[in-house]
């Protein structure tokens, strides 16, 4: 069953094999899957790859990003200050993943392979994936994220 959506995917070392676990679980969803690396366990630079990803999204050349390093934190913080409209929020349970997208209308998911299990990121990853921003008074509170 194709989803239709976009989805960038990007990986330090430290998140790499857990990237790696997620583009199957995505690709078995139908999504297509935008890799923009890191394609093995070398060192390398966070940064690079959130800014790849936020960018990716913010040109709406993909619909929602996916981020993994050691802890989701890095990613997260890089990819936040990339962009107007790049909401990335790092999740280490499902219920955190669906209220950000519900009530926050997070684009960009970031995950820390040393936090969660590949069990728990699929769930947390599907909970993502499953929710719909809700609109409504969110939408108030999302608009004043990116006002001075």
């Amino acid at each position: 069953m194709a989803d239709g959506r976009r989805i960038a995917i990007g990986a330090d070392h430290a998140g790499f094999p857990l990237k790696e676990h997620l583009r199957s679980l995505l690709e078995e969803r139908g999504l297509a899957v935008q890799d923009v690396g890191t394609s093995d366990e070398s060192s390398c630079d966070y940064p690079d790859f959130a800014h790849a990803v936020a960018s990716r999204v913010e040109r709406g050349d993909a619909d929602l990003g996916l981020l993994v390093c050691g802890t989701g934190i890095g990613m997260a913080i890089t990819a936040n200050r990339h962009a107007p409209g790049v909401r990335a929020a790092v999740c280490s349970e499902p219920f955190s993943a669906r209220m950000a997208r519900e009530h926050n209308d997070a684009n960009v998911l970031c995950l820390g392979q040393r936090v969660v299990g590949m069990g728990l990121a699929g769930a947390i990853l599907d909970a993502f994936l499953d929710a719909e921003f809700e609109g409504g008074r969110h939408r108030r509170r999302v608009d004043k994220i990116d006002e001075p």
